[in-house]
């Protein structure tokens, strides 16, 4: 079986300043079982081929599921998934790679009759990441106990096997089958280590959507219209159910395949399929789709698979065509693996929604298409253009995450599926609540932190339930907003960030003054966020997190030190503003220096006079300019009417070229040394 990664990666942009990050990362810890004795027994020249072998083997499957490998230590090897971007999907893609890597040691040739053993430990926990040495043979990359616990897990794995931590364990719940262990001891811990065996991937099962719809009418008529419009006017229609995880897309999606049976008296046919994350197969949604059309259930015998398919097709085909497209579509589900074979079945299960949809009206809806291969984007690209090149009643639905960047047909609709309201917020907490059996009291403490998602209530709820803290952030849900900040660029992900530090109301002032930026730059920022749906522009010119959740995430993304020179940054603000104003007050008006309304200055600049005519009182008061507070190639004019910043001066943080491939930061001094410097100020100018 070959696995097919989608390589959604996207690298942290060269203007993010900050060098190091806590992020929460699943390390992977692999040894090879009785080594010494196998080395002994060995020629040097079959050792060295056989370690070649063995670490080609093991880095070409990390590689494949994007793990960053840290280390060789003898013959382990130690790898680092989520380390620089994260998918909310870090530790299912490290347990997949453990059990790749068991099954590829056992398919591979070795020396003479060697057949090699190897144990594998997978652990998540919370680490602080060199971000600038996040690749593949950084050395010191990561630093956190969740280190130690990897190593100690595969030291009590049975051989051939993949242990998992708690933390594991719950990530990959409902993804990969698993078999608890009995708790292992562990030097310096009171309480022994529970221990979990990864057997293999499941097939992920069909959400509950058993609760009542709340809040979503006008995205249901909007789906519905289109729908309607495909089917009257013939005329095919594709609509992108859009929102964050969480939003309630699913639902969404659940709810429009049960309210929607029949138009003008005619019969609907919905086939509808969910990709699952880093499918097998990169075909595999097709075949789901070919299975549900043709009512085929996994594990069902070839006479079986034969009989159904041959019923779903002769209503639409002539013998000969049936004869024909049975042995291609069971070739598709039998492999759906991208060779020309699997894409000619894809091509014949076109065919066969085409013609079904000559018929009767047809939906195909796909959710969570942004995990699919770009096969399955092709298959539905094809499928809608045939469709509306017949004039067909056929309507494709979509649901995807805002950053897929796949290219819709033209006539696509975006439709954003937006956070509840307070009041729906509410209701939908109390109905979950009263079915956890949970006090509906919870209620108040709950609604500030949900953001409006259904996802996060559900989650919440379901933390209270299991006896955590109703204010602690659930781990799903920090899984998945760790992923929303990673999709961000550089920039933005440096503006949330900082704000995510001062709470409450920020403006593009106060982030230019905490981040050492130029004036305006981070308002640009600003508006890309709150155009995504993170940040909520208020009628103050300010903005503010969209979701508790995220503020939360962000924040606890940079280190200590950096957190308290935001802080200090941004309280250092209100004692500049009255030194200003005081200066303006008391000074001479100056007609080359522009003002602002009132007669004031820029609140964060003075003018400055030669240091010859300045009065001895106001030596104390010096600002310290840097080549960033002025436009380009201007430097700091000799008469002193350059604009200089007062006060305590914010140094600016910038990125340094790293000739490992990444950036490093700049920040101000009293940072972690070797991790940051300060840039000197170009000149003091006496005020």
């Amino acid at each position: 079986m070959t696995t097919t990664i989608i390589d959604t990666h996207r690298s942290p942009d060269a203007h993010w300043p900050v060098p190091q990050e806590r992020r929460t990362v699943t390390v992977l810890f692999a040894d090879i079982v009785g080594s010494t004795a196998l080395v002994d027994r060995l020629d040097p020249e079959d050792v060295r081929e056989l370690q070649q072998a063995y670490f080609d083997t093991v880095a070409t499957v990390l590689h494949r599921w994007h793990g960053v490998i840290e280390k060789y230590v003898g013959d382990a090897v130690m790898a680092l998934f989520g380390a620089r971007h994260s998918d909310g999907f870090d530790a299912y893609r490290a347990v997949r790679a453990g059990l790749e890597i068991q099954a590829a040691l056992d398919r591979r040739p070795m020396v003479g009759d060697v057949r090699l053993r190897v144990r594998v430990g997978v652990a998540t926990g919370e680490v602080v990441v060199d971000l600038a040495s996040a690749v593949s043979g950084g050395h010191g990359v990561a630093s956190g106990a969740v280190i130690t616990t990897a190593a100690r897990l595969q030291e009590y794995a049975p051989p051939g096997s993949v242990a998992l931590c708690a933390g594991t364990a719950r990530a990959t719940a409902g993804l990969i089958a698993q078999r608890p262990l009995a708790p292992v001891p562990v030097n310096g811990r009171v309480s022994p280590m529970p221990v979990w065996h990864a057997v293999g991937p499941v097939r992920a099962g069909a959400d509950r959507h058993d609760g009542p719809l709340i809040g979503r009418r006008r995205e249901l008529a909007a789906v519905t219209d289109q729908v309607l419009r495909a089917i009257r006017e013939r005329q095919p229609q594709w609509v992108s159910l859009v929102g964050p995880t969480g939003s309630g897309r699913s639902r969404l999606l659940h709810e429009l395949t049960g309210a929607l049976h029949t138009v003008d008296g005619r019969a609907v046919r919905w086939c509808v399929v969910s990709c699952p994350p880093y499918p097998d197969e990169v075909l595999a949604p097709v075949a789901e789709l070919l299975r549900g059309l043709a009512g085929i259930r996994h594990g069902d015998g070839p006479a079986l698979v034969r009989d159904r398919l041959i019923a779903a097709l002769t209503p639409l085909f002539p013998p000969t065509g049936v004869a024909q497209a049975v042995p291609a579509l069971r070739r598709l589900l039998t492999a759906p693996d991208g060779s020309p074979e699997a894409l000619a079945g894809a091509a014949t299960c076109r065919d066969v929604l085409l013609r079904l949809a000559a018929v009767r009206p047809l939906v195909v809806a796909v959710d969570d298409v942004d995990r699919a291969a770009p096969e399955v984007s092709r298959f539905l690209h094809a499928l809608f253009t045939a469709a509306t090149r017949r004039r067909l009643p056929l309507a494709v639905l979509t649901v995807h995450q805002p950053q897929w960047a796949d290219t819709r047909p033209g006539p696509a609709r975006r439709l954003p599926v937006r956070p509840l309201a307070t009041v729906q917020s509410g209701r939908l907490l109390r109905h979950l609540l009263t079915r956890a059996g949970q006090p509906v009291a919870l209620v108040d403490r709950l609604l500030p932190l949900v953001g409006g998602r259904p996802g996060h209530a559900a989650a919440y709820v379901a933390s209270v339930a299991a006896g955590a803290d109703p204010v602690a952030l659930p781990e799903p849900v920090r899984r998945a907003v760790g992923a929303e900040v990673d999709h961000l660029d550089g920039e933005r992900r440096a503006v949330l960030m900082a704000a995510a530090t001062l709470g409450g109301t920020v403006s593009a002032a106060t982030l230019d003054r905490v981040l050492g930026w130029r004036s305006g730059r981070s308002a640009s920022a600003l508006r890309r966020l709150a155009g995504a749906g993170l940040l909520l522009s208020r009628h103050s010119g300010g903005y503010a997190f969209a979701a508790p959740a995220l503020r939360q995430v962000a924040a606890e993304r940079l280190p200590r030190a950096l957190r308290a020179v935001f802080a200090r940054r941004a309280t250092d603000a209100p004692r500049l503003d009255a030194v200003v104003t005081v200066l303006n007050a008391t000074r001479p008006a100056d007609p080359t220096t522009p003002a602002l309304p009132g007669g004031r200055l820029p609140a964060a600049t003075i003018a400055t006079r030669p240091a010859a005519t300045t009065p001895p009182a106001d030596r104390r008061l010096r600002a310290v300019p840097s080549a960033a507070d002025g436009p380009p190639g201007r430097p700091w004019s000799p008469d002193g009417r350059q604009p200089a910043r007062v006060g305590r001066f914010p140094t600016p943080i910038r990125a340094a070229p790293d000739t490992s491939g990444g950036t490093r930061g700049l920040a101000e001094v009293g940072y972690q040394p070797g991790s940051a410097r300060a840039e000197p100020p170009a000149r003091r100018v006496a005020a």
